[in-house]
């Protein structure tokens, strides 16, 4: 497969600065120091590309949702509305930054930047290819869990900083639905660690020969639907109901903090697709010639597309029934797949231990059985049944009567 990895590699970068350094006589310290400049490079690409590319994917929402919702989107500034996420970071750029009289003015400084700095720590260990440095942590899927249940602590913090109730209220709301939320996150990745047998990014996309997401459609349904509650992202954007709390947790935000939020608010679609194409949909794998960072994107691109697909077409759903979906039926549905995939493994691994890919055909057969059932189970049982809408009756008043003609 082509590999595009060595133009971004951090073994590229680290033997470029070593050869600098070694160059003007630094010697043995040569090679720590090309460490950490190498680190810093890889940092400021990363972040600058995050953030470029989040401000296009603001543009590309919105136009969507135009279409979605049969109107036009921006357009006013550049071809197509493309220089609008430009001219929106200039302005908010140029607005006050205020701050609240009783507002706790370090917290509420220290907010913006602890909601988006663990965005960007994700995607460190994201591989895109199979050398991939960080990619290869032994502990990845640990380091994404624990980096993402920071977002609770940062979003209390912007509310409580701001001294505002409603902000206050918000805060505290939004941060019981994330606490909730991780817990069947976590569920629906166990089963994926289940049968690649890896904590490490890049073994768990070398252990699809067959995509996870054929083989336990179930553990993806609960991973991308506590991942969009974790985003706030509808049906599940309580955090900023703006009809109940006054814009939430951000009500006190203005200029660049406001900018900072929801910065991170719109990165986090990008981030959770990147890691739903490496847990369930095979990562850089792909078709030659075709560069597998490309497969990548694409994957990453569809994630995409189908959550703002949601976000288009579905209602805001009531805080009541965001925890109860948690708790009723996620937390259930997590904790039936990992016992189904577990007895799938004992039952289907050979004495080896390990699956080959007829196995892994018979688990996907089995698996889209039970979960259709399953959830068509679930849906007649809790569902709203289906009511007789009424016949509509013309307000004479709406000019819409027959004798109004």
């Amino acid at each position: 497969m082509i590999s595009l990895s060595g133009l971004i590699d951090f073994y590229t970068f680290y033997n470029f600065f070593r050869g600098i350094f070694e160059s003007v006589g630094l010697g043995e310290s040569s090679a720590w120091i090309s460490y950490l400049a190498t680190g810093i490079l890889i940092s400021f690409i990363v972040i600058n590309v995050m953030i470029i590319a989040t401000a296009f994917y603001t543009w590309f929402e919105r136009r969507t949702l135009g279409r979605f919702h049969v109107r036009r989107g921006p357009n006013r500034h550049g071809p197509f509305g493309l220089l609008q996420p430009f001219a929106d970071v200039m302005k908010l750029i140029m607005k006050e930054d205020t701050l609240p009289d009783e507002a706790d003015k370090p917290v509420m400084t220290l907010a913006p930047i602890a909601l988006v700095a663990p965005t960007l720590l994700i995607m460190t260990v994201i591989p895109l290819s199979e050398n991939s440095f960080l990619g290869s942590l032994n502990i990845g899927i640990l380091f994404i869990v624990g980096v993402t249940s920071v977002n609770s602590i940062a979003i209390f913090m912007a509310g409580w900083g701001s001294r505002n109730k409603y902000a206050v209220l918000g805060s505290m709301r939004g941060a019981a639905m994330l606490i909730s939320y991780e817990i069947p996150m976590a569920l629906g990745i166990t089963s994926v660690l289940l049968l690649s047998g890896s904590l490490a990014m890049t073994e768990i996309v070398k252990s699809q020969d067959i995509w996870f997401i054929a083989v336990m459609p179930l553990g993806f349904f609960v991973f991308m639907a506590a991942a969009t509650a974790e985003m706030s992202r509808t049906p599940f954007d309580q955090i900023e109901a703006e009809s109940e709390l006054g814009s939430g947790y951000n009500t006190e935000f203005s200029g660049i903090k406001f900018a900072i939020l929801f910065l991170a608010e719109f990165m986090a679609p990008i981030v959770t697709a990147a890691v739903a194409a490496t847990l369930f949909l095979g990562g850089t794998k792909g078709f030659d010639p075709i560069p597998g960072q490309a497969w990548f994107a694409l994957k990453m691109f569809l994630v995409i597309f189908v959550l703002l697909w949601f976000r288009a077409t579905w209602p805001r759903l009531r805080v009541d029934q965001i925890m109860a979906f948690a708790w009723k039926g996620l937390f259930g549905l997590g904790l039936f797949n990992i016992f189904l995939v577990a007895i799938e493994i004992m039952l289907l691994s050979g004495s080896a231990g390990e699956l080959s890919k007829s196995d892994l055909l018979i688990m996907s057969i089995v698996n889209w059985t039970i979960t259709i059932s399953t959830l068509l189970i679930l849906l007649n049982l809790f569902g709203h049944k289906k009511l007789e809408r009424p016949e509509p009756v013309p307000s004479p008043l709406a000019n819409m009567a027959a004798e109004a003609d």
